[in-house]
């Protein structure tokens, strides 16, 4: 984090007012301290081009960066999340303290690399290969602390409880054995997963049920008591498979039944929510709780498409996550959001609010306020007192000439790749620069012998 107070320009900035020209922010210890408006560059500034907000991405399964692409081969009968799970399973016996840093460090600079500047890491992998506890029960909860120390990424680190295979309570199987807790174990975990971020500046602990399946509700209502006001995030209504085993075990959808049984509000963020009824989506609409998306992801594995126009209609709150990070680009997550809702509509800007309206930039600012309050982080902004999370954006690229205001959001968001972005600053400290993170070469270099052993 930055200890000292400089200035950085910007030949244009994206303010809480809207677009401004020729914009000084004043960075002092990781905040910005000052904004101004159409100020002449000093000589001893830099120039930058186009300033957005950094993006928050509220889930992330870090390891799984290191399977990217390793699931794509057909099997013998459809293919579906439940397939590629298996896929992952594998992946991850084989995955140690050591090998989990690697991994999530990569992963977390391509995050920053990409214009995201803080992370969900929803991590549930806790345990020894064999499934036994480390002496200390949060030892991968550091290792993804010291990825994200490393990279200078944002951390809202949110331990995973997980105890069963299926609703009612089934017993875990032979493949979840890296995952599980019970109640008691769990609080232990808990508490030295704080321990873990508390020298990070700005980090948060919340706490992730799993999903329905994976809990009972007696053990729903005790995680909630833990949580107390920090986060809580959890995995619900991805599949159809899911909904139907809702269903046959209580009678009601997940949505539905989370909705009636829990006391979900603003605190919570509900990831995928993909197969709802209306009912459920003006339900959870209402409740103040964020929508977290993972369009990528989704459309990797098949899940479906979230109800995003008839949400949104009813004034729902969103956020976007790289998942399984098998592609990990801001932009593209919010493109592929409303390309979806393209397709399935057949029809163009679904989701631009109104007419007039620019589709790129509505997206944009509502994956940052729904992002932020998902993540229990200020909210990401460029204003005095916001962290300095900023993402400057190339001016010379050919995506970028002539363009303007919130038609920049656009061009980034439905015409760009990750090479549009050139500077990334976290807490203020300068992390990239030309797209490319300071610390990319060693990363990479550790990540390529880990996976070598780890695929081996």
């Amino acid at each position: 984090m930055a200890d000292h107070s400089e200035t950085i320009w910007f030949e244009s900035a994206l303010l809480d007012a809207g677009w401004a020209r020729d914009v000084r922010l004043t960075i002092r210890d990781g905040v910005i301290a000052a904004v101004e408006a159409g100020a002449a560059r000093a000589a001893h500034e830099a120039a930058h081009g186009p300033a957005l907000p950094g993006m928050p991405n509220l889930h992330s399964h870090a390891f799984q960066r290191g399977m990217a692409g390793l699931a794509e081969v057909r099997g013998p009968s459809a293919d579906s999340f439940w397939t590629w799970r298996e896929v992952m399973y594998r992946f991850l016996e084989r995955i140690g303290p050591e090998d989990l840093q690697a991994i999530a460090a990569l992963a977390y600079a391509e995050m920053l690399e990409a214009g995201f500047t803080r992370v969900g890491e929803f991590h549930y992998l806790h345990h020894d290969r064999d499934g036994a506890s480390f002496a200390n029960p949060a030892e991968m909860a550091a290792r993804i602390a010291a990825a994200a120390e490393e990279t200078g990424l944002g951390l809202t680190l949110l331990p995973v409880f997980y105890a069963h295979a299926g609703f009612g309570g089934l017993p875990p199987t032979a493949g979840q054995a890296r995952f599980i807790h019970d109640i008691d174990g769990f609080a232990r975990l808990l508490e030295g997963s704080r321990e873990a971020v508390a020298h990070l500046p700005g980090a948060v602990v919340g706490l992730a049920p799993h999903s329905l399946r994976a809990v009972t509700p007696a053990e729903l209502a005790v995680l909630q008591a833990l949580a107390g006001d920090a986060p809580i995030h959890i995995h619900i209504a991805e599949q159809t498979k899911e909904v139907d085993d809702c269903r046959a075990w209580s009678g009601a959808r997940p949505v539905e039944w989370l909705l009636d049984h829990a006391s979900v509000g603003t605190g919570w963020c509900l990831v995928h929510a993909t197969h709802m009824t209306p009912e459920e989506t003006l339900a959870l609409a209402r409740s103040g709780a964020v929508a977290g998306l993972c369009p990528i992801t989704e459309a990797n594995l098949g899940d479906g498409l979230f109800p995003a126009l008839d949400y949104q209609a009813a004034q729902g709150r969103f956020g976007v996550g790289s998942d399984s990070n098998v592609l990990i680009d801001a932009a593209e997550e919010l493109r592929v959001l409303e390309y979806g809702q393209r397709l399935a509509r057949r029809t163009r800007n679904v989701l631009a609010l109104e007419a007039g309206d620019s589709t790129g930039a509505d997206l944009y600012r509502a994956a940052l306020a729904g992002g932020a309050q998902a993540l229990g982080a200020e909210p990401a902004a460029l204003r005095p007192g916001a962290p300095a999370d900023i993402v400057s954006l190339d001016p010379a690229h050919p995506v970028l000439v002539g363009r303007s205001g919130d038609a920049i959001l656009d061009s980034l968001v439905f015409a760009g790749r990750k090479d549009v972005i050139d500077g990334v600053w976290r807490a203020g400290a300068k992390l990239v620069t030309n797209g490319r993170h300071h610390r990319r070469g060693e990363i990479v270099a550790r990540y390529r012998q880990v996976l070598e052993n780890v695929l081996a």
